[in-house]
């Protein structure tokens, strides 16, 4: 018999990820915490990914619902529902957790699981990277990570394009 492992496991409802934040809290392990659509699933988000889990011990992943991601990219995007972009991101080894959010801003939720280490791309400074004041307020860091140049989302649809 086969035996798959649960990737849906690693998808959390606010309330069941604010338990496990504090589980993993008192077992002292560092959470990082990042966000994006990530949309179709490429090097440059791998690479992103890997590097912000190695900030800590778990890695949570802000996930924007197909709303919001039509909000911030327009009425083509996703190109892949919030299902599938979670279930790619779950399948990940080095995700921890993945929680969808729908606001324009992943503000609240960081203010609600207050990780210790927030991580966005190098494509963002400290002073504009949402959550950040609050991360800091509460004793964590802010980090930005060195993104891959030449993949992005939006290259891979213009690319396709042609």
């Amino acid at each position: 018999m086969i035996t798959y492992s649960h990737t849906s496991q690693k998808i959390f409802t606010l309330a069941k990820l604010l338990e496990q934040r504090q589980l993993w809290k008192k077992a002292n392990q560092k959470v990082v915490f990042t966000n994006g659509c990530f949309d179709i699933l490429h090097l440059g988000h791998i690479d992103y990914l890997e590097k912000a889990r190695h900030f800590g011990n778990k890695l949570i992943i802000g996930l924007n619902t197909d709303a919001s991601v039509r909000q911030l990219k327009g009425e083509t995007r996703p190109v892949n529902n919030e299902y599938a972009r979670s279930r790619l991101l779950a399948a990940l080894a080095f995700t921890d957790a993945i929680i969808l959010f729908g606001e324009a801003t992943p503000l609240q939720l960081i203010e609600k699981l207050l990780p210790d280490i927030l991580v966005k791309g190098n494509d963002y400074n400290i002073q504009n990277i949402v959550g950040a004041a609050t991360v800091l307020e509460n004793g964590g860091r802010v980090e930005t990570i060195d993104l891959v140049a030449g993949y992005s989302t939006t290259g891979i649809i213009e690319k396709m394009k042609k």
